[in-house]
């Protein structure tokens, strides 16, 4: 049996890793090779992140991969969405922005008086985030001296490669994409005073961006192709969602909870656009017909304030294995609500929305962050069956929260549907699937490529209670 293998850069909002996988003839696994920390830092004019630090982690990476695995094939990247870096000749301008940046308000108004919500959805498909990448670039000054807007996967593989491309998926988190047409709306662009010329030529999933230029080659240690994946990392974690039927809906899990279904076509009504579902392209032109809710980061961010205040690490099982053992009415508060959207006081404001019933024990307040995160994720996916027509009997629940069980156990019986938990690193597995499948080492469909999953990771189930 022939084993072929791959690097998969996968990039989070809180962490990222270099990864191997390697793929063979009823094989498919990932080897940890690094794992980094990621997140914002602030600078004189705002929230960044310091993505100096990013690029040189995941060239170490990516050398330590090549070192284990001298047969590494290819490179591919994907990472969170919507943010961005701006070249001219080839130079970085400035470090990114983060998405929680507080300019992006100021966006928002300014977009909106030149197109409506209304307007934008017909034309792009996509939820009102107020971080969304069109409202960031109308309050980058920078735009003007600018050449080229590349999302921060292809900012990556512009380093790597010196080949400046937008990858489709991510590029249609942008809001600048053509629902329809898959396609730049330059004319939308201009009208907000995007200059389209910064607009790169789109690529798809599986095409070849360009080979290691001769700089990150000898550190890396190989010259390798760089292959576009789903570079949105959602985009990447849905290939690897083992989709049992046509009428299973997926919650994609770590810092934000992403839930949906997977269309062939959109659903342009006005119930959609009221109910904020977006139309993210996926792999092989999908739409990931989905809503964002606010996820893990709840639970991090109020882990992290609690460790702040006791000086030590808190042990996450031991406090979610408490947080089970809670018996009673769990007060829940809505975990979309704006006021949780900055860092900072997570458990202040938390019990700000709960108010009286606010639980004063550690593990009653974590099991209503748990439960609340369920309660939004039932409604997301309740809204997803009603706007589509389509009767759902399961929920794949993949990626970082698939290890929460007591998450896993409350979607289900919030949704009244069995939660099949896993995989962990789906994000990292549709990665490593479509460079494989570029390669000609992984089968032609989605769906062979999600029963390839299945067959090599078993999801769990929870019933409903």
């Amino acid at each position: 049996m022939t084993v072929r293998s791959v690097a998969a850069v996968d990039l989070g909002a809180t962490s990222g890793r270099v990864m191997i996988g390697r793929i063979g003839d009823g094989r498919l696994d990932l080897e940890l090779v690094s794992r980094f920390p990621n997140g914002p830092v602030e600078r004189e004019d705002g929230l960044h992140w310091d993505f100096g630090a990013l690029y040189e982690h995941v060239v170490a990476g990516l050398a330590e991969a090549v070192r284990r695995e001298p047969g590494i094939e290819s490179i591919g990247i994907d990472s969170w969405a919507v943010d961005y870096g701006l070249l001219r000749d080839g130079d970085l301008l400035a470090e990114p922005f983060h998405y929680r940046d507080a300019r992006t308000a100021r966006g928002v108004d300014e977009v909106h008086a030149i197109a409506g919500f209304d307007e934008l959805y017909r034309r792009n498909g996509l939820q009102f985030l107020p971080f969304n990448t069109l409202y960031q670039y109308r309050v980058d000054p920078r735009r003007a001296d600018a050449d080229a807007a590349l999302l921060i996967p292809d900012l990556i593989a512009f380093l790597l490669t010196g080949r400046a491309v937008a990858e489709r998926t991510n590029a249609s988190t942008t809001g600048l994409l053509g629902v329809d047409s898959g396609d730049w709306d330059a004319e939308l662009a201009e009208r907000l005073g995007i200059p389209s010329r910064i607009l790169p030529t789109l690529v798809d999933p599986g095409e070849t961006i360009g080979t290691l230029r001769a700089d990150p080659a000898a550190r890396i240690g190989k010259d390798l192709p760089v292959i576009a994946v789903g570079s949105h990392d959602t985009a990447s974690a849905v290939v690897a969602a083992p989709l049992s039927t046509p009428h299973s809906a997926y919650i994609s899990c770590g810092t934000w909870g992403l839930v949906g279904i997977e269309l062939t076509e959109p659903v342009l009504t006005d119930a959609a656009r009221d109910a904020n579902f977006t139309h993210e392209l996926g792999v092989d032109r999908r739409y990931r017909f989905l809503h964002n809710v606010t996820g893990l980061w709840l639970l991090s961010e109020t882990v992290r304030a609690w460790e702040a205040e006791d000086g030590s690490a808190i042990d996450l099982p031991e406090l979610l294995a408490a947080a089970s053992s809670v018996t009673g009415d769990v007060p829940i508060f809505d975990a979309n609500d704006s006021s949780l959207s900055a860092p900072g006081d997570m458990p202040a404001r938390i019990a700000t929305l709960l108010g009286s019933e606010a639980p004063s024990t550690r593990p009653a307040f974590a099991r209503s962050i748990v439960e609340s995160i369920a309660a939004a994720f039932a409604e997301a996916v309740q809204t997803a069956a009603d706007l589509s027509g389509r009767e759902l009997d399961s929920i794949h629940l993949v990626g970082g929260g698939s290890l929460n069980r007591l998450l896993c156990q409350a979607t289900a019986d919030r949704t009244g549907l069995p939660v099949l938990a896993g995989p962990v690193e789906a994000t990292a597995l549709g990665n490593v699937l479509v460079q494989a499948r570029a390669l000609g080492a992984a089968p032609a469909s989605l769906e062979e490529l999600r029963a390839l999953v299945a067959a090599t990771h078993e999801p769990e189930r929870f019933s409903p209670r």
